[in-house]
């Protein structure tokens, strides 16, 4: 039976971002909203961020040709954008099939609490707050915005473009820290309880790689394996800061 998977696959999440930032310095002050002008869509990495993204670069280009990513794909959001590009640039360009933005890998929509801290949502929407605290992130969808079921139904529909387009390719994948969980749910097959359990221990660092390998003698036609998790020895080695800042404002985690 021919390999339906990529030979690799790279989950990245991006640099940290301006709104990374701001959120913790909000939180700190204990204000209701978090101080940034921009839309969640075109908030763009911190300098930090950058160097963050250019340490994972420099790793992405060290590696032989025949180990790099032939495909790149892509949050539209600024900073997933901008760390693709930046690893992008080190990638061998005779080896690069594609390299596509792909709305799919977006950010989870928060609807009307985005841009509010903890204090601004248990402030403003005391039942949605508590509701949430019921229901679980798993489920939970806030008016205009997504649960993570949502944006893990969505993204089902990027696997049947990996296996249809990149089989047996090398794939790496920037988005956000929900994408990166919630593909991990999708690849590992795990339940709610599962990956609820591995976002308690710890947030997804910033610039980190968590990675599959197809394994043929897996399974009964061979599947991907979990190869590295949060994988961030690049920033280490390039003594760039390791940063695990939340997304966005979120009840305490249950």
């Amino acid at each position: 039976m021919q390999q339906k998977w990529p030979q690799q696959i790279w989950l990245v999440r991006h640099g940290q971002s301006a709104g990374n930032v701001a959120r913790e310095e909000a939180e700190a002050a204990h204000d209701t909203v978090i101080d940034i002008a921009q839309r969640d869509v075109d908030v763009p990495l911190s300098a930090l961020g950058e160097r963050q993204a250019q340490a994972l670069a420099g790793w992405f280009a060290a590696l032989p040709v025949h180990e790099q990513p032939t495909v790149v794909l892509h949050s539209p959001y600024v900073r997933a954008a901008a760390t693709a590009q930046l690893i992008k640039a080190g990638i061998d360009p005779d080896s690069l099939i594609a390299a596509a933005v792909d709305e799919r890998l977006r950010e989870k929509e928060f609807g009307i609490l985005d841009g509010l801290t903890l204090h601004g949502i248990a402030q403003r929407y005391p039942e949605l707050y508590r509701q949430r605290q019921h229901v679980g992130k798993f489920y939970f969808r806030p008016p205009g915005g997504e649960s993570w079921c949502d944006v893990i139904l969505r993204l089902r529909s990027v696997l049947d473009t990996i296996t249809r387009e990149y089989a047996q390719e090398r794939v790496l994948i920037v988005g956000h820290q929900v994408t990166v969980n919630c593909l991990r749910y999708l690849f590992e097959r795990l339940d709610e309880a599962t990956i609820l359990d591995y976002d308690r221990r710890g947030d997804v660092p910033n610039c980190s790689v968590t990675s599959y390998r197809f394994d043929p003698a897996a399974g009964k036609h061979g599947k991907l394996v979990l190869d590295q998790l949060n994988f961030v020895a690049p920033l280490e080695a390039a003594g760039t800061p390791i940063t695990v800042s939340q997304d966005v404002p979120i009840a305490p985690k249950a």
